[in-house]
C-alpha cells in the first residue's frame, strides 16, 4: 500500500495524521511532513512490524511518534540520527492489550527489527522504540537509563 495525503493511511491501523502528529509541532508552529520516500519508509515499517504486532496484540497500540521533519526533531532534542527522521521509526505505548514488557519480549522473539528500545521503568517500559530498515537490521534491543541528568542504553 503507497500512502499518500489523498488516501491518508499509511496502514490498516495507522492513518498518515496518526503518523505525522506532534503536539509539539502544532504548538511551535512547525512542519513535518514526509517526502514521499519517508512515506514509503513509514509504509514498510508498519507492513512488518506495526500491523503483525498489531495483530498479536489484538486492541489499538498508542502511537506516540512515527515522522519527524529534521527541524521538529531538533526541537524536541532528538539524535541527529534518529531512524524517525526517515521514517523508519516509532514510538508506542500499549492501550491494553499486552503490557509494553510483553510487547517488547514478543517483537524481541517473533519480528525483524533495527533497534528496539525500553524507554525508562524498571519492570514495565513507559514506552517503546522500534525501528526497522529495509535489508539491514541489527536486532538490537536496549534499555534507556537515566543517570543525573544524562540518557545512556545498556543491552
Amino acid at each position: 500500500m503507497e500512502a499518500t495525503k489523498k488516501t491518508k493511511n499509511i496502514s490498516e491501523h495507522i492513518s498518515y495524521h496518526e503518523a505525522t502528529h506532534s503536539n509539539h509541532a502544532k504548538r511551535n508552529n512547525i512542519k513535518n511532513e514526509p517526502n514521499k520516500q519517508q512515506v514509503k519508509n513509514m509504509v514498510l515499517l508498519a507492513e512488518k512490524v506495526f500491523e503483525p504486532l498489531r495483530e498479536w496484540v489484538g486492541k489499538p497500540i498508542k502511537i506516540n511518534s512515527m515522522f519527524r521533519s529534521k527541524e521538529l526533531n531538533r526541537s524536541l532534542g532528538g539524535s541527529f540520527t534518529s531512524s524517525h527522521l526517515d521514517g523508519n521509526a516509532f514510538d508506542i505505548t500499549n492501550m491494553g492489550g499486552k503490557t509494553n514488557k510483553e510487547i517488547f519480549d514478543w517483537v524481541r522473539a517473533h519480528l525483524d527489527y533495527d533497534q528496539i528500545i525500553w524507554e525508562y521503568g524498571k519492570h514495565e517500559p513507559q514506552w517503546l522504540h522500534i525501528s526497522y530498515n529495509k535489508g539491514k537490521n541489527r536486532k538490537q534491543a536496549l534499555i534507556t537509563r537515566k543517570k543525573g541528568l544524562y540518557h545512556f542504553y545498556t543491552e
